[in-house]
């Protein structure tokens, strides 16, 4: 994904660059899974999805590159309708099973469920009930699968239940606010400091299976009513986010976060294994061939400096993805 969507690029394409540009693993996201089994023979089976799974194995085994989870699984946990959350989780999770194990990796990320209400009638289809959350989360870690926010994640108390922890999210909830002209918060300062001691008194390292690293966008107008991003019913925050993330330190393409404050955190819990430079941009849907290599020098370089500013022990304690 970071490298272009896979309606604009093609992934053995961004496979090679990553591998080019030093990257050791990937997050796979299903829609790129998707696309390739897509253009196989009879499209979109169960079967094909099994195929591109091996083929792509194939291709990140040419390539050095790992396989460090496969993802998003969307709309999961907290759903009011439970047909659709027993559907999920005895036929898709059945599958993603099953191209995991093809895949070689054994970590599946679940985000936060962000389903909106029904278009049709406005009402809720997620629940805001922790112990529903819970309940759904332990009923994936029971059948061999990770992912989690922090609080559900102490509760669910399974070994193979973790957290991805995320710079931009994180930042985005309590330091940014594209809504507003500056891009901040009132008090967003204060904030962050209250959110990363919390998170530090809170956070069991063990439960970190990875952390994610990207900076956002300084907006030059507010993302309301009357911007180009602007979507009726979404919040601002949203719209910011699948269309303005940065990779680190790229301060030069407006990137404002205080992203090595955040990072020293995540540090400072004594973390180790891999870090993800995710990014969701317009970018990356833009069609243009030297898309997957210019995001791969630039996600590079932002790999470097973080390595330079905090002394990273680089393929001893981290690898970069």
């Amino acid at each position: 994904m970071s490298l272009g969507r896979a309606c604009a690029h093609d992934l053995p394409i961004k496979l090679s660059q990553a591998s080019r540009h030093g990257f050791k693993g990937i997050e796979l996201f299903y829609e790129d899974l998707e696309s390739h089994a897509q253009a196989l023979t009879d499209g979109l089976t169960h079967s094909n999805q099994l195929t591109a799974a091996q083929e792509i194995r194939q291709l990140c085994d040419k390539h050095n590159l790992q396989i460090v989870t496969l993802q998003p699984f969307l709309f999961y946990e907290g759903l009011l309708d439970r047909a659709e959350h027993h559907r999920l989780l005895n036929g898709k999770l059945a599958l993603w099973f099953q191209l995991v194990k093809i895949l070689r990796t054994d970590m599946i990320q679940i985000p936060a469920n962000f389903l909106g209400p029904d278009p049709g009638t406005g009402k809720a289809r997620t629940t805001g009930d922790l112990d529903v959350i819970v309940s759904d989360s332990r009923e994936v870690a029971e059948r061999g699968v990770a992912g989690g926010p922090a609080r559900s994640v102490r509760r669910v108390d399974r070994a193979n239940f973790g957290i991805c922890l995320d710079t931009f999210n994180l930042a985005g909830r309590v330091y940014a606010d594209p809504a507003v002209r500056d891009g901040k918060m009132v008090n967003a300062d204060a904030n962050l400091r209250a959110s990363l001691a919390r998170l530090v008194a809170i956070i069991d390292v063990r439960k970190v299976f990875y952390i994610q690293v990207v900076d956002g966008e300084r907006l030059e107008r507010p993302l309301v009513k009357g911007h180009e991003w602007h979507v009726s019913g979404q919040p601002s925050r949203m719209s910011w986010s699948r269309n303005a993330r940065l990779f680190a330190f790229e301060e030069d393409r407006g990137g404002y976060l205080p992203i090595l404050a955040i990072v020293r955190a995540f540090f400072d819990l004594g973390l180790e294994g891999w870090i993800s430079l995710e990014l969701f941009s317009r970018s990356t849907a833009d069609p243009k061939p030297d898309i997957p290599a210019a995001h791969a020098r630039r996600g590079a370089e932002s790999w470097r400096k973080l390595v330079r500013y905090l002394g990273l022990k680089v393929d001893v304690s981290w690898h970069v993805c």
